[in-house]
């Protein structure tokens, strides 16, 4: 028990990390007047939206809270940690997109004074995001052990996973709402202002260009700073369940992860509850001291800027495989379970170096979509999307791997101890990932506050390094995704009695999840069909919300006179009050169906079905989700490298051409992908929150 209070004190110390840079973000120069205006009217836009999202959210989650209470395999416990987990989400996301609200002016600002400063604030800014959701999630999983986990007979084991599923949902809206505004609104904003009306990018003639904004925002802080905390705790949760069914299953299980012979069971299992909370506490002091290794010097390079924030992410990361080996080797398990985590732990790392390659324009294959938009638009979708096509080979190899190194280490306990490592750094990789939307929001105010050259010279580097960042960190979002709906399946599949474990470790399958069980195909086909349909359903809603902001904005310039000329400004909190009205209508039905799918396939079907449905699922949509993701990356940066000079430059044919890709991209990259990460892992967990209705349960059909 007194080891889970180091978890406390961790959790405690990024915290007090969170107050420093949020104290040293705050204290910077808000900028001039047109600057603060700028910067106070996305702030306002971001709250509306989020404050609307979370009172939608509110209902939904009282409704399923109550339903948890009154099934009497689940009881009252059970919808206490689901409320918890939805609140500790909530207030997490919140926390970290007001912080980016306020640091996007601040960073602008700085900007005026130097490169290393505009990179301060805007990292600094990102790392509260970053390191509140590590802190949160560790203190909130601590806070259920000090007060469930001696429940008798393993009834800890069916109530933590509710914490992660309340922390899924609020994933899963915030993703799926933000992205359909923050797309919606970016892709509305582009066609009708650079295509159409032959505007710059941010031209604060536009009357979209704040709601695209504050979608920077609500999608890529709030929303992946929703994602990556329901991996963070899902990631523990898994590893607690498998430990705990094993040893209930197979006491022999002790042996492979605690080679002593005179430590009991039940010691046995506490350590195995304590060891990821302790390699997480580790990585919340590892990520501490990564963000404070990020500075530059004033040099204007792509390679100086992704150097600094490569420094801070490395230093985490070896601090992070040495704190992981003294926990393991203090709790006197076997050092197979480090060489399990460290194949997490640098799977994660290459991951991101995979999808950095495939989407930087400093590499080849974006720089040949940026060749192909020279024939035109066709062309330069052709080719991105192949692309994206390619990229799926090293995440999936480099998570194939991963998961048969881990298993060989560590057998089942050791995959869940993968994803382990590869989240232990979440603080820091979180961080350089909401650096980005900070800012790329600095450059639009730079524009739109009209501040000379040298300044947007600046913020356009920062903000190229932001988009680079940005598609590495949702590599890395999809890769913690795909290992940790792994772990959560394993859990499943063992805590509902499908799987056992051998003396040696080897897992054992019965007849009835045999690839020719009737059952388990049609569960494998369901499962396939969703990351299609799922997707779909998004992109079309971003598809409709693009159509109502360019009408927006075709209204205005038809109806305010002056506008075009300069003279007036637009209505901007239109297009916000239009993208927010329509996300939040939109998001429902995709958000509803991952939610009920696993429900109504493990009743009617049973819980074999439902293997093969989560195990189809994770495999599409892994793959659906690298390419997505990639190639959406490659045609943003595409767009970037001509704007660069490039192929004729900004104006040219070739930009427009590479404009049309971005356009399709975005709801790809932003929306789409994304948001398949947390359908994955929401049926995943809500299946494993299920095992008690399941376990003696075998369908309706």
């Amino acid at each position: 028990m007194e080891l889970v209070w180091i978890c406390v004190i961790m959790g405690l110390v990024g915290a007090g990390a969170v107050a420093y840079f949020a104290r040293y973000v705050l204290r910077q120069d808000p900028g001039s007047e047109r600057i603060k205006e700028i910067s106070g009217a996305i702030k306002e836009g971001g709250l509306v939206f989020i404050h609307r999202e979370y009172r939608t959210l509110g209902v939904v989650v009282a409704v399923i809270a109550v339903v948890l209470a009154v099934v009497p395999a689940l009881g009252w416990r059970v919808s206490v940690a689901f409320i918890f987990g939805a609140i500790c989400s909530m207030g997490a996301g919140y926390g970290g997109m007001n912080m980016a609200l306020r640091a996007n002016g601040r960073t602008c600002a700085a900007a005026q004074k130097s490169l290393n400063q505009g990179l301060k604030v805007s990292f600094r800014g990102g790392a509260v995001m970053g390191l509140t959701v590590v802190s949160v999630g560790l203190i909130g999983l601590s806070v259920l052990y000090f007060a469930w986990h001696d429940l008798p007979d393993f009834r800890f084991l069916f109530v933590i996973p509710a914490y992660g599923t309340g922390a899924s949902l609020v994933a899963l809206f915030a993703r799926v709402g933000g992205g359909i505004f923050t797309k919606g609104a970016d892709a509305g904003s582009d066609l009708v202002g650079k295509v159409e009306a032959g505007i710059p990018e941010d031209d604060p003639r536009n009357a979209a260009v704040i709601a695209d904004n504050v979608g920077d925002n609500v999608g890529d802080v709030c929303g992946m700073g929703g994602d990556l905390f329901e991996s963070y705790v899902q990631t523990v949760i898994a590893t607690m369940a498998l430990t705990t069914v094993g040893i209930m299953v197979a006491p022999w299980v002790k042996g492979i992860l605690f080679p002593n012979p005179a430590l009991s069971e039940e010691v046995a299992l506490q350590r195995a509850w304590w060891l990821p909370l302790l390699i997480m506490a580790g990585g919340i002091l590892a990520s501490v001291i990564g963000c404070f290794l990020v500075r530059i010097g004033e040099k204007v390079e792509m390679g100086a800027l992704l150097g600094a924030l490569r420094r801070g992410t490395l230093g985490a990361t070896i601090l992070a495989a040495v704190f992981g080996f003294l926990v393991i080797h203090f709790m006197d398990a076997s050092l197979g379970l480090f060489w399990a985590m460290l194949a997490g732990l640098v799977a994660g790392a290459l991951i991101g170096e995979s999808t950095n390659y495939f989407t930087s324009y400093a590499f080849k294959p974006t720089q040949e979509i940026s060749e192909a938009s020279t024939t035109g638009a066709g062309a330069t979708v052709i080719r991105g999307f192949a692309t994206g096509l390619m990229s799926t080979w090293p995440p999936v190899l480099l998570i194939a791997v991963a998961i048969a190194v881990a298993f060989q280490f560590g057998s089942f306990y050791g995959v869940a101890l993968a994803c382990v490592g590869m989240l232990s750094t979440l603080g820091v990789t979180l961080a350089t990932d909401a650096y980005g939307p900070i800012a790329d929001n600095a450059g639009g105010i730079a524009t739109q506050a009209g501040l000379p050259d040298e300044v947007r010279e600046r913020t356009d580097a920062l903000d190229s390094l932001g988009n680079t960042t940005a598609a590495t960190g949702k590599g890395f979002a999809i890769g913690a995704a795909a290992m940790n709906s792994l772990g959560l399946i394993l859990a499943f599949s063992m805590a509902v009695g499908i799987v056992t474990v051998s003396s040696t470790g080897e897992l054992i399958l019965p007849p009835a999840l045999s690839l020719l069980s009737v059952p388990v195909i049609v569960g494998l086909f369901l499962g396939a069909l969703m990351p299609p349909v799922f997707c779909a359903m998004t992109m079309k809603a971003v598809g409709v919300t693009t159509a109502a902001i360019i009408d927006e904005v075709r209204r205005q310039w038809r109806e305010i006179k002056g506008l075009m000329e300069g003279t007036v400004r637009p209505e901007y909190g239109k297009c916000v009050d239009i993208a927010t009205r329509i996300a939040l209508r939109q998001m429902l039905l995709p958000s509803l169906m991952a939610i009920i799918a696993p429900v109504i396939v493990g009743i009617v079907l049973g819980k074999y079905a439902l293997a093969g449905f989560l195990i189809g699922a994770l495999v599409t949509g892994f793959i659906l989700a690298v390419t997505l993701n990639n190639a959406g990356g490659a045609w943003d940066n595409a767009k970037k490298w001509i704007e660069a000079g490039k192929f004729g430059g900004k104006g040219s044919e070739a930009h427009k051409a590479s404009v049309c890709g971005d356009t399709v991209g975005d709801p790809m990259k932003d929306t789409a992908g994304p948001s398949l990460n947390i359908m994955l892992k929401l049926m995943s967990v809500i299946s494993l929150m299920l095992a008690p209705v399941l376990v003696h349960f075998e369908g309706l059909i």
